[in-house]
């Protein structure tokens, strides 16, 4: 509720006020009163109200002075002038002052009924706004890690967009200023045991391997970052001291790979391989240092540290290649791609890097047929993570027989896009229908509970769509947002109560889920041009389709 003071000089007008208006029906407290300006400026100091009634001409201190010194004291309320002197000068001044509403007494319940419902309309779309405005830097605060941690992946997988700049890019920048970088890569190897295992097992185990992986590294190097990276691999970027000695960031790598692989199979029973990139001077080259640790866990060329599966990246193998064939920038724009499920993206994807699969690019057949199946996995995985079981479209397909067929990347880009266009066209399908249900049940379920508090989050519960998704597909389909058509269905149904005549508007208002009267009633005049008084009033007794 919003509390309100009255300051008038005239007794009977604060008795008159006090008694007439409904204020409790408004949604309005009344707090107190005072009979000069003084009287009133302390009032109003100690129950700081959200509404100000005032006269002007009133002994000790008359109303003007009063407002004066509030607004010196940044008093951000309403203000209604209530004065029986039509005066342009305390006319202009109380411009000046920012007053709200300025009546000339004598005034109908009427009058003073609608300047307040306006004032009240006023403070409720600030204090919205304001509502908002926290919500979004409570959101704000809660997603930042998120988003950075996100930001340092597209720095690790080589996907960001050097001209963006982001608020918390310098902070990182400043924290990393002297530092050199290098990235080690955990893959989880596939065993039979693993490759038999369902997906929800499989995401179990993933995230398994990644707790395990940030408590490793935050005992062992704690400014080191774990990143989740796609299908079976995780990536950890450390940035290394200035003052430390290659030799002892060898070491310490190792220890922490070391510590890595012997935990996990420790915990999980689960084979990991490390690979290791090379130590970059920058951050802008962190990405070629995933590249490296990439290869180094392909080629296996270099031999693993006493026993352990920790390869790392020589000097003397082939560097990676800057021009546009790097493996790890192209998995993570697939994911990508695959979790919005933009077909066109995802096929150009493909053609663009199979096309780079030339001259010192070139693949060997085994390595062909080992691309396929890492993209395959890329897919399954993430569709999973969006709710889409890739072995309930294609059942009967069997992988390992269809990728000794490729020997090509011609050949391999032409099995995928075949089987990428079957794919999202089964998902699409299956999403129209879902989508079309899920908008005719929230439908059905605002005509049949208009009168509770109607959440959109909470449909999106009901209904297992993500409460943003949710809103673009009921958007799309009705042409209005949910709130809107919220608000729509409890217009129409608080006309049909009108009409009825069995109910108060205050009533009538109760059922339709408003708690607010004034607010109850703002939102009627604008969709029906009347208040709800002159509605009944009025004869209008129809009710649009």
């Amino acid at each position: 509720m919003w509390d309100v003071v009255v300051v008038d000089d005239e007794k009977q007008v604060i008795q008159g006020m006090k008694k007439i208006i409904p204020w409790e029906q408004l949604g309005l407290r009344y707090v107190g009163d005072a009979m000069d300006g003084k009287e009133g400026l302390e009032l109003i100091r100690a129950t700081k109200p959200s509404i100000i009634i005032t006269d002007i001409y009133m002994p000790v201190m008359n109303g003007l002075d009063m407002v004066e010194q509030l607004r010196r004291e940044q008093y951000q309320g309403e203000i209604i002038i209530l004065s029986g002197y039509a005066d342009f000068e305390y006319a202009r001044q109380a411009l000046r002052l920012g007053i709200n509403d300025y009546l000339s007494k004598p005034i109908t319940v009427q009058t003073i009924y609608e300047v307040l419902e306006k004032s009240i309309a006023r403070l409720q779309e600030i204090s919205k706004q304001m509502t908002e405005q926290h919500e979004l830097h409570e959101k704000l605060m809660l997603y930042e890690p998120f988003v950075e941690k996100e930001w340092i992946k597209t720095i690790v997988a080589g996907t960001a967009e050097r001209q963006v700049k982001h608020p918390f890019t310098q902070k990182f920048i400043q924290q990393w200023k002297g530092s050199s970088f290098l990235v080690i890569v955990l893959e989880i190897i596939r065993t039979t045991r693993v490759s038999e295992i369902s997906l929800t097992d499989w995401s179990l185990f993933r995230f398994a391997v990644s707790n395990i992986a940030k408590e490793v590294v935050n005992s062992l190097w704690k400014e080191a970052s774990c990143i989740d990276l796609h299908g079976q691999y995780l990536a950890i970027l450390i940035p290394v001291p200035a003052a430390m000695a290659q030799e002892e960031v060898l070491l310490r790598t190792r220890d922490v790979g070391t510590e890595l692989i012997l935990s996990v199979y420790k915990y999980l029973s689960l084979k990991i391989h490390i690979g290791m990139g090379g130590l970059k001077e920058t951050y802008e080259d962190i990405a070629d240092s995933t590249e490296e640790a990439f290869h180094a866990l392909a080629v296996k060329t270099s031999a693993p540290c006493s026993g352990i599966d920790f390869y790392e990246y020589g000097i003397s193998e082939k560097r990676i290649d800057k021009s546009g064939h790097r493996p790890v920038k192209f998995y993570q724009q697939l994911a990508g791609a695959i979790k919005r499920l933009q077909e066109q993206e995802i096929l150009d994807l493909i053609q663009q890097y199979t096309l780079g699969l030339h001259g010192d690019n070139r693949l060997s057949p085994p390595q062909i047929r080992q691309l396929g199946a890492n993209i395959w996995t890329i897919f399954a995985y993430t569709l999973y993570d969006v709710g889409i079981v890739l072995e309930d479209l294609m059942p009967m397909l069997d992988l390992n027989k269809e990728m000794l067929a490729l020997s090509t990347a011609e050949e391999l880009a032409d099995w995928l896009r075949n089987a990428i266009v079957s794919i999202l066209g089964q998902v699409n399908r299956q999403d129209s229908i879902k989508h079309r249900q899920a908008v005719e049940f929230m439908i059905q379920y605002v005509h049949e509970n208009y009168g509770d508090d109607l959440r959109l989050a909470d449909l999106a519960e009901k209904v297992f769509i993500s409460r943003s998704y949710l809103s673009n597909i009921f958007r799309d389909a009705t042409g209005e947002t949910f709130n809107n058509y919220v608000t729509k269905v409890r217009m129409e149904k608080a006309k049909s109560m009108i009409i009825e005549g069995k109910y108060m508007v205050y009533e009538i208002a109760e059922r339709v889920g408003f708690k607010n009267v004034p607010y109850f009633t703002t939102l009627f005049k604008k969709s029906t041009g009347l208040n709800p008084s002159d509605f009944a009033r009025s004869g209008a007794y129809f009710v649009e389709n």
